[in-house]
Order: structure tokens, then C-alpha cells, then sequence
């Protein structure tokens, strides 16, 4: 573990926390200056259930969701969210609805599909998208472009963390935005600053962490 590593917590709930790292990094889309740790809100179950609590709260009034597509390994927070949003009060919309909880695959061009045994859970559904780290959406546009392919309606979208408010004209429902990172930025790979003046990449990173590139 990176002894630079900070830990960042919710206003609303301090057990939904993630860690920042400052620094230079590589996306497939984009150069960041700020790494954001999600392991400890995605893999424990503590810190999992109460992100999903934050998240399904937005949900449990206004949204009928059939169905949960988790995208950068939140399936954990996905499961609990469903959970929460089936187990609330009368006046929860989803209320006893058995929800689906699953993971796109991907195919060799990058996009995201569903098999044919997984189809029913999206066609005719109200899919909400869950993903770990919104920095320019499109990865959201690529599974709300699959969604609707495949007959279902994205009823909404929903992050830990996000760099933007809206994705295709959806507002993104998040626990960490950038006024939570007020330095954090993100510029494409051919205008990235950090590499104009000369610094190099320190390590590559996607939804499954980062990886140290030897200097």
C-alpha cells in the first residue's frame, strides 16, 4: 500500500470512504492527476453496505429498478443496493421486487454485451447503472448505448465517485464529486500538462486499481 494514500469520507456517512493519491496516472481514456482508491468500499462488506444505503436512497421513492448493471467491480455494493431498495418500506417503489444484480461482459471491440441467457434481465427492465469512477462518462454512454440495444430502459445512473454531473443527459447520483477533489482533474492524453512539462507517468490505472511502471 502506497504510504500516500489519504482517506476521504463521507459527510453523509463516514463509512462509505475511498482514498486519494496524489500524482501522474494513465487511463485508457485520459491522463489524471489524482488516483482514487475504491478497494475498501468495494470489497468490504461494512464500507460496501453503507455506500449502497447512500446510493439506493436516491432510488427508493422516484425509481422502479428491475434490475442493477455494475460496471468496475461493484457487484458487492450492487448486491446490497438491490437488497435495500427491495427490503424498504411500502413506499419504496422496488419494494419485494427480486432485482437483478449483473456484470456486462466485453467483447474484442470494447463493447459491452449481455449473453443470451443474461438478456432477459434487460430487455423490458429498468436498469439502473453502477459504477465505481465516473472521470468522462464514456464508459457510462457505452453501457447505456448495450442497455438499450438490448430492449431495456436505463432508469438510472449512480457512482462513488464522478468527475461530471450528467452522462447523455442523465444526472449521475454520486456519494464523492469533484468539490469533495477539489484539485482533481482529468485531460486527454495529447493535452495533458504533466506531460508537457515533462513528468513522467507513474503508474497505469482502471477500475481493478493501479500498477507501478518501473522508472
Amino acid at each position: 500500500m502506497d504510504a500516500r494514500l489519504e482517506d476521504l469520507r463521507s459527510v453523509k456517512n463516514p463509512k462509505a470512504r475511498i482514498k486519494i493519491m496524489k500524482g501522474h496516472f494513465a487511463t485508457s481514456n485520459s491522463h489524471l492527476n489524482t488516483y482514487i482508491d475504491m478497494s475498501t468500499v468495494k470489497t468490504r462488506h461494512n464500507n460496501a453496505r453503507e455506500a449502497a444505503r447512500e446510493l439506493a436512497n436516491e432510488y427508493i421513492n422516484n425509481t422502479y429498478v428491475n434490475t442493477i448493471v455494475c460496471l468496475d467491480e461493484t457487484e458487492v455494493i450492487g448486491t446490497f443496493m438491490a437488497e435495500h431498495l427491495s427490503n424498504s418500506t411500502p413506499m419504496s417503489l422496488s419494494a419485494e421486487n427480486n432485482i437483478s444484480v449483473m456484470t456486462p461482459e466485453y467483447n474484442m471491440l470494447g463493447q459491452i454485451m449481455f449473453r443470451d441467457n443474461k438478456q432477459r434481465m434487460v430487455k423490458d427492465q429498468q436498469v439502473l447503472v453502477l459504477a465505481a469512477s465516473v472521470t468522462t462518462g464514456k464508459t457510462i454512454k457505452r453501457a447505456i448505448n448495450s442497455i438499450l440495444y438490448y430492449g431495456g430502459t436505463v432508469c438510472g445512473i449512480c457512482s462513488i465517485f464522478s468527475a461530471v454531473n450528467k452522462v447523455a443527459g442523465m444526472e449521475i447520483k454520486t456519494i464523492f464529486t469533484s468539490r469533495d477533489v477539489p484539485d482533481y482533474r482529468a485531460y486527454d492524453v495529447s493535452n495533458c500538462p504533466m506531460c508537457q512539462a515533462g513528468e513522467r507517468v507513474e503508474a497505469l490505472v482502471n477500475s481493478f486499481g493501479y500498477s507501478k511502471l518501473e522508472e
